[in-house]
Protein backbone atom coordinates (compact mmCIF):
# COMPACT_ATOMS: atom_id res chain seq x y z
CA UNK A 1 0.00 0.00 0.00
CA UNK A 2 1.15 3.72 -0.81
CA UNK A 3 2.48 5.56 1.70
CA UNK A 4 2.70 9.41 2.95
CA UNK A 5 4.41 11.57 5.04
CA UNK A 6 3.23 13.01 8.57
CA UNK A 7 4.02 16.38 8.32
CA UNK A 8 7.64 17.36 8.51
CA UNK A 9 8.47 14.44 10.33
CA UNK A 10 10.24 10.96 9.38
CA UNK A 11 7.38 9.17 10.11
CA UNK A 12 4.92 7.59 6.75
CA UNK A 13 1.97 6.16 7.39
CA UNK A 14 -0.13 3.89 4.47
CA UNK A 15 -3.14 5.95 3.47
CA UNK A 16 -5.44 3.97 4.42
CA UNK A 17 -5.06 2.72 8.18
CA UNK A 18 -7.24 1.08 10.58
CA UNK A 19 -8.52 2.76 13.67
CA UNK A 20 -9.71 0.58 17.06
CA UNK A 21 -12.43 2.16 18.89
CA UNK A 22 -14.79 -0.39 17.65
CA UNK A 23 -12.29 -3.31 18.96
CA UNK A 24 -12.86 -1.56 22.32
CA UNK A 25 -17.00 -2.77 22.11
CA UNK A 26 -18.44 0.69 20.48
CA UNK A 27 -21.95 -0.04 20.39
CA UNK A 28 -21.84 -3.71 20.56
CA UNK A 29 -19.54 -5.97 21.67
CA UNK A 30 -16.62 -7.10 20.27
CA UNK A 31 -15.66 -10.58 21.68
CA UNK A 32 -11.12 -11.06 21.75
CA UNK A 33 -11.20 -13.33 19.09
CA UNK A 34 -13.13 -11.27 16.98
CA UNK A 35 -11.15 -8.60 17.71
CA UNK A 36 -7.76 -10.07 16.84
CA UNK A 37 -9.01 -12.05 13.41
CA UNK A 38 -9.97 -8.02 12.69
CA UNK A 39 -6.79 -6.64 13.46
CA UNK A 40 -5.06 -9.39 11.32
CA UNK A 41 -7.10 -8.98 8.25
CA UNK A 42 -6.23 -5.18 8.41
CA UNK A 43 -2.91 -6.54 8.66
CA UNK A 44 -3.06 -8.73 6.09
CA UNK A 45 -4.74 -5.60 3.54
CA UNK A 46 -1.68 -3.64 4.12
CA UNK A 47 -2.68 -1.29 7.12
CA UNK A 48 0.49 -0.74 8.50
CA UNK A 49 -0.68 2.33 10.51
CA UNK A 50 -3.09 1.47 13.95
CA UNK A 51 -4.72 3.87 15.78
CA UNK A 52 -6.32 3.71 19.61
CA UNK A 53 -6.97 5.18 22.76
CA UNK A 54 -7.26 5.30 26.47
CA UNK A 55 -10.94 5.87 25.62
CA UNK A 56 -11.83 2.74 23.17
CA UNK A 57 -13.59 0.20 26.10
CA UNK A 58 -11.22 2.04 28.58
CA UNK A 59 -8.05 0.56 27.69
CA UNK A 60 -9.48 -2.59 26.21
CA UNK A 61 -8.69 -1.79 22.53
CA UNK A 62 -5.22 -0.39 23.58
CA UNK A 63 -4.56 -4.11 25.37
CA UNK A 64 -6.08 -6.03 21.75
CA UNK A 65 -3.70 -3.53 19.44
CA UNK A 66 -0.69 -4.34 21.92
CA UNK A 67 -1.50 -7.81 21.63
CA UNK A 68 -1.80 -8.13 18.47
CA UNK A 69 1.34 -6.31 17.17
CA UNK A 70 3.94 -7.31 20.49
CA UNK A 71 5.56 -10.17 17.82
CA UNK A 72 5.38 -7.79 14.97
CA UNK A 73 8.73 -6.03 14.03
CA UNK A 74 8.92 -2.43 15.69
CA UNK A 75 9.97 -1.13 12.21
CA UNK A 76 6.79 -2.63 10.53
CA UNK A 77 4.20 -0.16 11.29
CA UNK A 78 3.01 3.31 13.11
CA UNK A 79 1.43 2.86 15.89
CA UNK A 80 -0.85 6.05 17.75
CA UNK A 81 -2.51 6.37 21.02
CA UNK A 82 -4.16 9.22 22.66
CA UNK A 83 -4.10 11.35 25.51
CA UNK A 84 -6.39 14.14 27.77
CA UNK A 85 -8.41 11.06 29.51
CA UNK A 86 -6.97 8.99 32.81
CA UNK A 87 -9.02 5.69 33.65
CA UNK A 88 -9.21 5.34 37.42
CA UNK A 89 -10.59 2.00 38.52
CA UNK A 90 -14.71 1.67 40.20
CA UNK A 91 -16.91 -0.80 41.05
CA UNK A 92 -18.60 -2.81 38.26
CA UNK A 93 -22.14 -1.48 39.14
CA UNK A 94 -20.89 2.49 38.99
CA UNK A 95 -19.31 1.57 35.39
CA UNK A 96 -20.80 3.85 32.84
CA UNK A 97 -20.22 3.10 29.06
CA UNK A 98 -20.31 5.80 27.05
CA UNK A 99 -21.38 4.02 24.26
CA UNK A 100 -19.03 0.88 25.24
CA UNK A 101 -20.55 -2.69 25.25
CA UNK A 102 -18.48 -4.61 27.86
CA UNK A 103 -15.77 -2.28 28.64
CA UNK A 104 -13.17 -2.45 31.55
CA UNK A 105 -14.18 -1.89 34.77
CA UNK A 106 -12.85 2.35 34.22
CA UNK A 107 -14.01 5.43 35.68
CA UNK A 108 -12.79 8.32 33.44
CA UNK A 109 -11.67 11.88 33.93
CA UNK A 110 -10.22 14.40 31.48
CA UNK A 111 -6.42 16.02 32.55
CA UNK A 112 -4.61 17.35 29.66
CA UNK A 113 -2.04 19.12 31.80
CA UNK A 114 1.55 17.88 31.93
CA UNK A 115 1.27 15.72 34.75
CA UNK A 116 -1.65 14.21 33.27
CA UNK A 117 -0.45 13.33 29.90
CA UNK A 118 3.32 12.10 30.76
CA UNK A 119 0.62 9.74 33.25
CA UNK A 120 -1.65 8.59 30.40
CA UNK A 121 1.43 7.80 28.33
CA UNK A 122 2.85 5.50 31.23
CA UNK A 123 -0.64 4.36 31.24
CA UNK A 124 -0.56 3.28 27.61
CA UNK A 125 2.72 1.67 27.75
CA UNK A 126 1.15 -0.51 30.34
CA UNK A 127 -1.54 -1.31 28.57
CA UNK A 128 -0.28 -2.12 24.98
CA UNK A 129 2.77 -3.76 26.42
CA UNK A 130 4.63 -1.94 24.14
CA UNK A 131 7.60 0.68 24.53
CA UNK A 132 7.07 2.35 21.76
CA UNK A 133 4.58 5.12 20.79
CA UNK A 134 4.66 7.01 17.08
CA UNK A 135 1.81 9.58 17.10
CA UNK A 136 -0.12 11.06 20.68
CA UNK A 137 -3.15 12.46 19.71
CA UNK A 138 -4.78 15.37 22.47
CA UNK A 139 -8.29 13.98 22.25
CA UNK A 140 -11.57 15.45 22.37
CA UNK A 141 -10.28 18.73 23.45
CA UNK A 142 -13.04 21.55 22.42
CA UNK A 143 -16.32 22.89 22.65
CA UNK A 144 -18.17 20.08 20.96
CA UNK A 145 -17.37 17.31 23.84
CA UNK A 146 -16.73 20.05 27.07
CA UNK A 147 -18.90 22.48 26.38
CA UNK A 148 -17.50 26.19 25.74
CA UNK A 149 -16.85 27.08 29.35
CA UNK A 150 -15.58 23.87 30.44
CA UNK A 151 -13.11 24.22 27.46
CA UNK A 152 -11.70 27.23 28.26
CA UNK A 153 -10.53 25.59 32.04
CA UNK A 154 -9.12 22.27 29.94
CA UNK A 155 -7.33 24.37 26.91
CA UNK A 156 -6.28 26.40 29.11
CA UNK A 157 -4.41 23.17 30.94
CA UNK A 158 -3.22 21.81 27.06
CA UNK A 159 -1.62 25.69 26.43
CA UNK A 160 0.82 26.57 29.80
CA UNK A 161 1.20 23.01 30.17
CA UNK A 162 0.14 20.16 28.40
CA UNK A 163 2.05 20.93 25.34
CA UNK A 164 5.41 20.84 27.36
CA UNK A 165 4.83 17.20 27.70
CA UNK A 166 4.12 16.61 24.37
CA UNK A 167 6.89 18.61 23.24
CA UNK A 168 9.55 17.04 25.56
CA UNK A 169 8.50 13.73 24.34
CA UNK A 170 8.82 14.74 21.03
CA UNK A 171 12.57 16.23 21.30
CA UNK A 172 13.96 13.43 23.54
CA UNK A 173 12.95 10.51 20.87
CA UNK A 174 9.57 8.90 22.79
CA UNK A 175 7.43 9.92 20.47
CA UNK A 176 7.82 11.06 16.52
CA UNK A 177 4.47 13.38 16.16
CA UNK A 178 2.03 14.79 18.14
CA UNK A 179 -1.01 16.55 17.47
CA UNK A 180 -5.34 16.59 18.19
CA UNK A 181 -7.45 14.24 17.47
CA UNK A 182 -10.65 15.47 17.23
CA UNK A 183 -14.36 15.98 16.06
CA UNK A 184 -14.19 19.53 15.55
CA UNK A 185 -12.60 22.40 13.58
CA UNK A 186 -12.51 25.30 15.65
CA UNK A 187 -10.13 23.92 18.28
CA UNK A 188 -7.58 23.22 15.54
CA UNK A 189 -7.68 26.68 14.61
CA UNK A 190 -7.41 27.73 17.77
CA UNK A 191 -4.47 25.32 18.80
CA UNK A 192 -3.18 26.45 15.75
CA UNK A 193 -2.79 29.96 16.62
CA UNK A 194 -0.40 29.33 19.47
CA UNK A 195 1.62 26.12 18.78
CA UNK A 196 2.84 24.17 16.06
CA UNK A 197 1.36 20.51 15.63
CA UNK A 198 2.24 17.83 13.06
CA UNK A 199 -1.34 16.26 12.53
CA UNK A 200 -4.73 15.76 13.32
CA UNK A 201 -6.91 13.10 13.65
CA UNK A 202 -10.38 14.74 12.16
CA UNK A 203 -13.30 12.58 12.55
CA UNK A 204 -16.38 13.62 10.44
CA UNK A 205 -15.57 16.79 9.29
CA UNK A 206 -13.50 16.51 5.82
CA UNK A 207 -15.71 13.83 4.06
CA UNK A 208 -17.69 13.66 0.87
CA UNK A 209 -20.84 14.77 2.84
CA UNK A 210 -19.54 17.17 5.40
CA UNK A 211 -16.62 19.68 3.91
CA UNK A 212 -16.29 21.96 7.15
CA UNK A 213 -12.89 21.83 7.00
CA UNK A 214 -12.19 23.14 3.40
CA UNK A 215 -12.71 26.97 4.41
CA UNK A 216 -10.04 27.45 6.80
CA UNK A 217 -7.99 24.29 8.30
CA UNK A 218 -6.99 22.51 5.55
CA UNK A 219 -5.46 25.53 3.58
CA UNK A 220 -3.74 26.17 7.15
CA UNK A 221 -2.35 22.77 6.99
CA UNK A 222 -0.60 22.79 4.36
CA UNK A 223 0.98 26.12 5.11
CA UNK A 224 2.06 24.79 7.95
CA UNK A 225 3.09 21.46 6.86
CA UNK A 226 0.30 20.11 9.29
CA UNK A 227 -1.16 16.71 7.91
CA UNK A 228 -4.82 15.19 8.64
CA UNK A 229 -5.53 11.64 9.27
CA UNK A 230 -9.47 11.46 8.52
CA UNK A 231 -11.71 9.63 10.82
CA UNK A 232 -15.38 9.09 10.55
CA UNK A 233 -15.02 8.87 6.58
CA UNK A 234 -18.64 7.45 6.56
CA UNK A 235 -20.13 10.18 9.02
CA UNK A 236 -21.15 7.73 11.29
CA UNK A 237 -22.59 5.15 9.26
CA UNK A 238 -24.76 6.92 6.37
CA UNK A 239 -22.42 7.47 3.27
CA UNK A 240 -22.30 3.85 3.64
CA UNK A 241 -26.01 2.68 4.54
CA UNK A 242 -27.56 5.42 2.38
CA UNK A 243 -31.03 6.86 3.78
CA UNK A 244 -32.17 4.08 5.56
CA UNK A 245 -34.59 4.52 8.57
CA UNK A 246 -32.41 4.92 11.71
CA UNK A 247 -29.53 6.20 9.55
CA UNK A 248 -26.89 7.44 11.77
CA UNK A 249 -24.75 10.63 11.27
CA UNK A 250 -22.54 12.66 13.53
CA UNK A 251 -23.32 9.92 16.38
CA UNK A 252 -26.71 10.15 16.23
CA UNK A 253 -29.86 10.07 14.24
CA UNK A 254 -29.76 11.92 11.11
CA UNK A 255 -31.77 14.71 10.71
CA UNK A 256 -34.01 15.98 7.37
CA UNK A 257 -31.66 17.91 5.36
CA UNK A 258 -28.64 15.08 5.73
CA UNK A 259 -30.87 12.32 4.84
CA UNK A 260 -32.31 14.42 1.52
CA UNK A 261 -28.84 15.49 0.96
CA UNK A 262 -27.47 11.99 1.05
CA UNK A 263 -30.19 10.34 -0.59
CA UNK A 264 -29.34 12.97 -3.57
CA UNK A 265 -25.72 11.61 -3.59
CA UNK A 266 -26.66 7.89 -3.33
CA UNK A 267 -28.78 8.27 -6.31
CA UNK A 268 -26.33 9.52 -8.19
CA UNK A 269 -23.73 7.19 -7.53
CA UNK A 270 -26.20 4.35 -8.42
CA UNK A 271 -26.93 6.16 -11.63
CA UNK A 272 -23.27 5.78 -12.28
CA UNK A 273 -23.17 2.17 -11.47
CA UNK A 274 -21.31 2.60 -8.26
CA UNK A 275 -21.90 2.48 -3.97
CA UNK A 276 -21.96 5.65 -2.65
CA UNK A 277 -19.72 4.48 0.14
CA UNK A 278 -16.84 4.04 -2.60
CA UNK A 279 -16.73 7.89 -3.28
CA UNK A 280 -16.56 8.19 0.38
CA UNK A 281 -13.82 6.16 1.12
CA UNK A 282 -11.57 7.21 -1.65
CA UNK A 283 -12.35 11.18 -1.59
CA UNK A 284 -10.17 12.81 1.25
CA UNK A 285 -7.14 11.55 0.05
CA UNK A 286 -7.50 13.79 -3.27
CA UNK A 287 -6.69 16.85 -1.14
CA UNK A 288 -2.29 17.51 -0.33
CA UNK A 289 -2.80 17.80 3.08
CA UNK A 290 -4.33 14.19 3.92
CA UNK A 291 -1.76 11.54 4.89
CA UNK A 292 -4.27 8.58 5.35
CA UNK A 293 -7.93 7.28 5.95
CA UNK A 294 -9.03 5.81 9.01
CA UNK A 295 -10.78 2.48 8.40
CA UNK A 296 -12.42 1.42 12.09
CA UNK A 297 -14.91 -1.90 12.22
CA UNK A 298 -14.83 -5.10 14.26
CA UNK A 299 -15.58 -7.39 11.70
CA UNK A 300 -13.16 -8.68 8.84
CA UNK A 301 -15.50 -9.32 6.33
CA UNK A 302 -16.59 -5.28 6.82
CA UNK A 303 -12.89 -4.48 6.45
CA UNK A 304 -12.22 -6.60 3.46
CA UNK A 305 -15.86 -5.06 1.74
CA UNK A 306 -14.43 -1.30 2.35
CA UNK A 307 -10.95 -2.71 0.93
CA UNK A 308 -12.67 -3.71 -1.83
CA UNK A 309 -13.73 0.04 -2.86
CA UNK A 310 -10.58 1.37 -2.72
CA UNK A 311 -9.50 -0.66 -5.93
CA UNK A 312 -10.95 1.21 -8.95
CA UNK A 313 -9.78 4.98 -8.63
CA UNK A 314 -12.74 7.26 -9.46
CA UNK A 315 -12.27 10.45 -11.98
CA UNK A 316 -11.61 13.66 -10.16
CA UNK A 317 -14.60 14.78 -12.69
CA UNK A 318 -17.34 12.02 -10.68
CA UNK A 319 -16.47 13.62 -7.07
CA UNK A 320 -17.31 17.39 -8.19
CA UNK A 321 -20.81 16.09 -9.06
CA UNK A 322 -21.52 16.17 -5.26
CA UNK A 323 -20.44 19.19 -4.05
CA UNK A 324 -24.19 20.80 -4.50
CA UNK A 325 -25.29 18.16 -1.60
CA UNK A 326 -22.56 18.89 0.72
CA UNK A 327 -22.96 20.90 4.17
CA UNK A 328 -20.76 22.19 7.05
CA UNK A 329 -21.15 21.73 10.51
CA UNK A 330 -23.01 24.15 12.69
CA UNK A 331 -21.93 26.98 14.82
CA UNK A 332 -21.10 25.20 18.32
CA UNK A 333 -22.99 26.45 20.92
CA UNK A 334 -21.83 26.88 24.93
CA UNK A 335 -23.01 23.18 25.43
CA UNK A 336 -21.08 19.93 24.78
CA UNK A 337 -22.56 18.27 21.51
CA UNK A 338 -21.37 15.25 22.28
CA UNK A 339 -19.63 13.70 25.71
Amino acid sequence: MKTRKIGTTSLSVTEYSFGTAALGGLYRECPRDIAIDTLQAAWDAGHRYLDTAPWYGFGLAERRTGDFLRDKPRDSYVLSTKVGRLMHPVPDDQVVGHGYVKPLPFGVSYDYTYDGIMRSVEFSYARLGLNKIDILYVHDIGAYTHGAERNAVLLGQLMTSGMKALEELKSSGAVSAFGLGVNEVPICLDVMEQADIDCILLAGRYTLLDRSAVAELLPLCVKRGTSIVVGGVFNSGILATGPVPGANFDYGPAPADVLEKVGAMEAFARAHGTVLAEPAIQFPLRHPAVASVLLGTAKPSSLARNMELTQNTLPDAFFASFEAYTRVAPELGVDPVRE
